[in-house]
């Protein structure tokens, strides 16, 4: 089922507004550079912390599929745990209900893969951003479609609960 919003369920309504510091989709993963700027979660499999998600620009009438260029003013969601997202996923990706997702380094979701925190700093590593509330099959995009393989990325989206 497509939705035309990115918040599906919220039980918080913490909402923020920053400036873009790079061309920014909504429904990505979001993280604070040094500028005060928001931009798309760079590191894959690293910490989100805390979980911001970039939600479309309803004030100005604009839909989940039109993005913020850089220096536009961005609606930023962060999430409660339990609260459901209309999440981007990296393509190539297959997804099962309940699966575990994280930062793919892009603003998008991939599978998890479980890491260890650092023993020897005591660093706790958490990338685990939420679940899949939903299936999807990414594996077989048309031929080139892959942002991977240089096509247009098709901004695939999932239902996410957060952790």
């Amino acid at each position: 089922m497509a939705y035309n919003t990115i918040k599906i369920k919220k039980y918080s309504d913490h909402i923020e507004e920053y400036e873009a510091g790079a061309a920014i989709t909504p429904g990505m993963i979001l993280e604070l550079n040094s500028d005060n700027e928001v931009i798309p979660h760079n590191t894959a499999a690293a910490n989100v912390i805390p979980i911001m998600v970039a939600l479309e620009d309803e004030l100005q009438g604009r839909g989940i599929d039109t993005d913020y260029a850089e220096g536009d003013q961005v609606q930023v969601w962060l999430p409660a745990p339990g609260d459901v997202f209309y999440g981007l996923l990296r393509d190539e990706q297959t997804i099962t209900t309940g699966e575990l997702l994280e930062s793919d380094g892009e603003g998008r979701l991939q599978t998890h893969t479980a890491v260890a925190g650092d023993s020897t700093t005591g660093t706790v590593v958490s990338p685990v951003v939420g679940m899949a509330v939903e299936a999807l099959d990414l594996s077989t995009l048309p031929e080139g479609s892959e942002s991977s393989a240089g096509g247009t990325y098709l901004n695939p989206r999932l239902k996410v609960m957060v952790k």
